[in-house]
């Protein structure tokens, strides 16, 4: 079987569950199977939101997103389930638990979807046997099904998975890239939203193919660092590394300030963190993140320190909502006492590519109307299709998994288990 692999290069496998919500629930009860089923929040209010459908439904039109009358009006027997994230987070952990079985090489990128090194199994099979095990066996063993892509790296292997669902399997390798990717329109190509889509239209790139051919000078000018990478992407280049390890890889940005005497004012306090919010909201723009968990640290006149921290039901990433969520920690953990320091800090940071939006009834409507956050969801619903709503849900360890009360991080939870997990097996 070892020539069946490259002498020099590598065999990645993205494996990209299918309606993932919807199939966990079609998994442990077998009665939903072949129906139009959806998954929405406020399952009792006219203005309820489709979180996902299955493809039943989405045959019918229903679609994420769409106001659950609409569905209802298309599909009368619309079969509507709220979401069951502990029942999710079990599915999750065993289905990359499975991947593990055949490579340590597994990188976790969501809760549905993840990263497969298969250079070193040759003795296994060859990389479409292998694809094909793998897409049998989960659905035998764990009721869901999925779609792989095999490329020679992750970019190919994410826009190959895309390709058939559900449950295809597509091989793409880079001689296949001018006659199979440059035909598509800039806004199918991973990692490219609605936004990027109308820059590059506006400099006369349409096509994949066209962005391939661009100048890179000039996708610099318009786009940054990100227009080199893109054009990179465009000709089947990416070099990044299955990484194992990226699920540890916690990042924060914070900024702190020493008063200028101590103080109990709470009008100058507030204009501190209003300051401190805004700094730290640049700062994680011009890095292209948002931010899951937001902490605030109080020093006091006797040097005594606090830190505290909340994670959030979605990434934000604009001043007013991480300057909210440190007000939220003020107010509930300040003794009264002068302070001396004040620092706010973003942490858990994604970036916005990867970010994940729960679609509520209470926050999509309200956040549909700020630009970075529709930004997000265009990508999102491009990049992913109707399953859409998987990271931003977050919970304390002490808290339920899904109590949206104090908020949760599902996805960072599900990582930290997930990481967990694998040290325990090592």
């Amino acid at each position: 079987m070892k020539n069946m692999y490259p002498t020099n290069g590598k065999v990645i496998l993205h494996v990209d569950m299918n309606s993932f919500y919807a199939s966990v629930e079609m998994a442990y009860d077998a009665t939903l199977k072949g129906k139009p089923l959806a998954i929405a929040g406020n399952v009792e209010e006219r203005r309820g939101i489709i979180i996902t459908c299955s493809y039943e439904a989405r045959r019918l039109g229903v679609k994420t997103t769409m106001p659950l009358w609409e569905a209802k009006r298309l599909c009368p027997h619309l079969i509507i389930k709220k979401p069951n994230f502990e029942r999710y987070r079990k599915a999750s952990l065993a289905m990359f638990e499975f991947l593990r079985s055949y490579t340590p090489v597994v990188e976790p990128v969501s809760v549905d979807e993840g990263y497969m090194d298969i250079t070193e199994c040759f003795e296994k099979g060859s990389p479409i046997e292998l694809a094909q095990e793998i897409q049998t066996k989960l659905y035998e063993q764990l009721k869901l099904p999925c779609s792989i892509g095999i490329a020679p790296n992750k970019f190919l292997a994410k826009m190959a998975s895309d390709m058939k669902k559900p449950m295809g399997i597509t091989i793409l390798r880079k001689r296949d890239v001018p006659h199979v990717l440059w035909p598509l329109t800039v806004g199918e190509m991973h990692g490219i939203g609605s936004k990027t889509a109308e820059k590059l239209k506006g400099i006369g790139i349409e096509t994949i193919g066209d962005l391939a051919k661009g100048n890179d000078v000039q996708l610099k000018t318009l786009l940054g660092i990100n227009g080199e990478r893109l054009l990179q992407r465009a000709n089947g280049i990416d070099n990044r590394s299955v990484d194992p390890d990226s699920i540890s890889d916690f990042k924060s940005i914070g900024n702190s300030t020493t008063l200028p005497q101590d103080t109990t004012h709470l009008e100058e306090i507030y204009e501190v963190m209003k300051r401190l919010s805004a700094s730290v909201a640049r700062r994680i723009r011009r890095k292209n993140m948002m931010t899951t968990n937001v902490q605030l640290t109080i020093r006091y006149s006797d040097r005594k320190t606090i830190t505290r921290s909340r994670k959030l039901n979605n990434p934000i990433e604009l001043e007013e909502d991480i300057y909210r969520a440190a007000l939220y920690l003020w107010k509930h953990h300040w003794n009264e006492e002068a302070v001396r320091l004040i620092g706010i800090t973003a942490q858990d940071l994604v970036e916005k590519g990867e970010a994940y939006k729960q679609l509520d009834l209470f926050s999509f409507e309200k956040d549909a109307k700020k630009e970075p956050l529709m930004k997000v969801m265009n990508e999102l619903i491009q990049k992913y299709g109707n399953d859409v709503v998987k990271k931003g849900m977050s919970r304390s360890d002490e808290e339920n998994i899904g109590d949206n009360h104090h908020g949760t991080s599902f996805e960072k939870d599900f990582l930290s288990d997930l990481n967990n997990n694998k040290n325990s097996n090592n």
